[in-house]
């Protein structure tokens, strides 16, 4: 799911992905701190961890492995705040493990972090008082980020060079069987948030 740095860089229309991949970052922290308020920076931060401790686990795909994203989930808790949550786990992941990079932290944001706010909008059904609602809404969120993750970096991959459509297909078939695992663990995380904790779906108005 990341996009190293070089991979981008060796042609403008990279070049351009990296530029509008900044600038969407930008707007998406933007928004996302307007939708921060102080009782809701604790919650950000267990999610930016989650996220972060979730790339650790890497399971054992034939001769490829895989981590868990789980940025569906993000999303369905955070909305707009998974952009900053987001990119600070990124970040720390560079920094800590060498995944992804400093050029390229600005699209593998966005790459992650506006699926994850799309589905926020889209699957309101976490927020139903109705626990079968709540499951299949969190299961469509975990599946369809992970599908959606996987079509942009596949795309921005694709957009470098011709030379690199067996990368993009990588990253296609690693994501996509991912992605129902994704959708039953989110569905899981839901159902019990549902149950202790349903307090965390509502929507957040924009601090003034």
């Amino acid at each position: 799911m990341h996009i190293s740095d070089g991979v981008l860089s060796v042609s403008s229309a990279g070049l351009g992905i990296l530029a509008t991949g900044w600038a969407g970052a930008a707007v998406g922290v933007g928004l996302g701190l307007r939708r921060l308020d102080d009782e809701r920076i604790p919650t950000v931060g267990v999610m930016s961890a989650v996220f972060f401790a979730a790339s650790a686990l890497q399971v054992p795909l034939g001769p490829i492995a895989v981590h868990l994203v789980l940025n569906g989930l993000m999303g369905l808790v955070l909305g707009a705040a998974a952009f900053p949550a987001i990119l600070c786990a990124l970040l720390l992941q560079w920094l800590f493990f060498g995944e992804g990079g400093i050029t390229t932290l600005g699209i593998n944001t966005v790459n992650m972090a506006l699926p994850a706010v799309i589905c926020y909008h889209v699957f309101r059904g976490v927020r139903s008082p109705r626990a079968a609602l709540a499951w299949w809404s969190g299961f469509g969120a975990g599946f369809v980020s992970i599908i959606l993750s996987a079509a942009l970096t596949g795309l921005c991959i694709l957009a470098v060079g011709r030379n690199l459509q067996g990368l993009s297909a990588f990253v296609w078939i690693t994501d996509a069987a991912l992605a129902l695992g994704e959708g039953l663990i989110t569905a899981a995380a839901v159902a019990f948030l549902h149950q202790v904790r349903p307090e965390v779906f509502q929507p957040t108005p924009a601090a003034p």
